[in-house]
């Protein structure tokens, strides 16, 4: 397949989910002989802090405006399969309309910010990566959240026709175990950009830790952490870490924290990237707890979960041997489960699907 994709990003993991997945479903569609081309708007932000110049065996098109790449945009979707338009892309909409209007490629829509769209449409706000004809225009809808209440509220709120789980995944030719680092090294580590809906869980589960075991080294990795963060002397910080050091980052951990933004929390079955990623570096897993965790990984098997300062101290308490155990566990139901290969692998599987459906399905008219 030919498969156009219009992005929020792929070339700068700063302060974003997006761009580390999009790179590892990429570089293992392209494995398979797909061919992907990937449209970026090229925004200073992102700019700035770019880590990703070329996308291998695919095409990678960084513009400074619509206007600029549309032809090039045109021809690409006249001549792709599927061509998908996700969250937070700043041309989704023109994107939408442009493969709408052109009609060959299967029109799809990947919702990596599923909570967030949702609790946004209930609040009546405006989003700005989806039309005023929602999601019904669209033949497949493929969210990174799933559960049971997924498919219910993009049908009624979006008018969404297919919707289709496809959850995080780790590409483990990145994330995989490796020898630690000293300037990582730390008893309970922490990766992920600040965002103040998970500063709350972050305090519980990492920061009131940190004071009450001062004799224990804790280590955050991340982007956008502001100055009144409530450190401690035992805490320590890494600006930003680039996809390639996640993994010396995790090693150098004896244990490390995986918490998550409060609405994909409430709507649960919402597993990171940095879970898979932690995971499949073999570091042992403390997350907190949400509807459906266990469907990825089995609590006090291959993950422990915490629900306040007591469940952390409790995790730190227990020897290595039995952490080390747990890390061992979870990595190999990553390898199993949760990699870039089979994410990709379950994408095209969708995708010949509606391919396989036949002509374009139609609104069932008003009564």
């Amino acid at each position: 397949m030919k498969i156009v994709v219009f992005g929020l990003t792929i070339s700068s993991s700063w302060g974003n989910g997006h761009a580390t997945l999009w790179r590892g479903l990429c570089k293992h569609l392209v494995r398979s002989g797909h061919t992907i081309v990937f449209y970026e708007r090229d925004t200073p932000y992102y700019a700035g802090a770019r880590d990703f110049f070329e996308l291998p065996g695919g095409r990678l098109t960084l513009f400074s405006s619509w206007e600029d790449v549309r032809d090039k945009a045109l021809e690409d979707v006249r001549d792709g399969d599927a061509a998908i338009v996700t969250s937070y892309c700043p041309d989704a909409i023109a994107a939408t309309e442009l493969i709408l209007c052109e009609g060959r490629a299967r029109p799809v829509f990947y919702d990596l910010d599923t909570p967030v769209t949702l609790a946004n449409i209930r609040a009546g706000k405006t989003v700005p990566y989806i039309g005023p004809n929602g999601l019904a225009d669209f033949d497949l809808v493929l969210s990174f959240t799933g559960g049971p209440r997924i498919s219910d509220e993009f049908r009624s709120r979006l008018g969404a026709r297919n919707i289709q789980p496809l959850y995080g995944h780790v590409d483990t030719d990145i994330h995989r175990p490796v020898a630690p680092e000293p300037h990582y090294r730390s008893d309970l580590s922490y990766l992920g950009t600040y965002s103040a809906d998970r500063q709350q869980a972050l305090e519980a589960l990492f920061v009131e830790p940190a004071r009450a075991r001062r004799d224990l080294r804790f280590l955050i990795g991340g982007a956008q952490y502001p100055d009144d963060f409530p450190w401690s002397p035992n805490i320590y910080f890494v600006r930003h870490l680039p996809p390639p050091e996640h993994a010396p980052f995790f090693a150098s951990s004896r244990l490390t924290l995986n918490v998550t933004r409060q609405a994909m929390a409430e709507m649960g079955w919402c597993p990171s990237g940095r879970l898979f990623e932690a995971a499949a570096c073999g570091a042992p897993l403390l997350s907190d707890a949400w509807p459906g965790i266990t469907e990825f990984y089995s609590s006090g098997e291959e993950i422990m979960l915490a629900r306040d300062e007591n469940d952390t101290l409790a995790a730190l308490a227990l020897g290595d041997a039995e952490l080390q155990r747990i890390g061992r566990r979870a990595r190999e139901r990553t390898l199993d489960e949760h990699t870039s290969d089979k994410r990709a692998a379950e994408l095209i599987a969708l995708l010949e699907t509606v391919a396989h459906s036949g002509a374009r399905q139609q609104q069932p008219e008003e009564a």
